[in-house]
């Protein structure tokens, strides 16, 4: 069991289980978590990219390709997996994770599971301070996952610096895009499974729907095909 840190520590990328230690009393509020907090240093910009979306559009599969597609420069990744805590038993899967499987034993990805333990929105109550610790800490990017939100569960655009919302071409009809919420925070909109039918033509609406409320002085959305995903941005 994680116990109160005795000293202010230099929390380092390079020691994982000192990050751990330190993500543990921060999420349990343990002795000396805001003395913790408060001898953080933030020497460095650390982009925090939001991955957010409806459950089952391929979240946890995106942040894997993004985790290969950093670590092609060498760079060291944090990652925050947000699973949704039962109303009924109060426990979670904190099964995210699952999909990262290949970045279990690498020492440039940190992997950290939490619950949202009762939280709305869509972060768990401590993400905000979490996050914190992972930016001191000297990580080149931190990723966050949020559980499967609704059209109102937007916390994660407070938080991240870019926030990627994942859809599927299933997410409903022209009438469901308009709606505020969700699609008013996306920096980028990520159509996964993008070989179902109809992608192209819910791409191709998406595109002309949020073309129409944004200024006129935005860029046109460009779609990248990559794989199963599209990308507008």
């Amino acid at each position: 069991m994680a116990t109160a840190f005795n000293k202010p520590a230099i929390i380092n990328c390079n020691n994982f289980k000192l990050v751990a230690r330190a993500l543990t009393i921060i999420e349990n509020d343990l002795q000396g978590s805001t003395e913790l907090l408060k001898n953080l240093n933030f020497n460095t910009t650390t982009p925090i990219i939001g991955i957010t979306g409806p459950p089952g559009a391929g979240k946890s599969t995106l942040v894997n390709s993004l985790i290969d597609l950093l670590l092609k420069d060498g760079n060291k990744i944090a990652v925050l997996a947000i699973d949704p805590t039962s109303p009924f038993n109060f426990g979670s899967l904190l099964g995210d994770r699952i999909r990262m499987a290949s970045h279990f034993n690498s020492p440039d990805v940190f992997i950290r599971s939490l619950a949202t333990r009762g939280s709305l929105g869509g972060l768990s109550a401590k993400t905000i301070e979490m996050t914190d610790v992972l930016r001191a800490a000297g990580f080149n990017y931190v990723l966050i996952e949020t559980v499967g939100v609704g059209q109102s569960e937007i916390e994660i655009a407070g938080l991240a610096d870019i926030t990627l919302v994942v859809l599927v071409p299933e997410g409903g009809d022209e009438i469901q895009h308009i709606k505020s919420g969700l699609m008013e925070i996306a920096d980028a909109f990520i159509i996964n499974k993008a070989d179902r039918a109809d992608a192209d033509v819910f791409a191709n609406n998406l595109k002309k729907i949020i073309g129409q409320k944004k200024e006129s002085s935005r860029r046109c959305l460009k779609p990248l095909h990559h794989r199963r995903g599209v990308l507008l941005r």
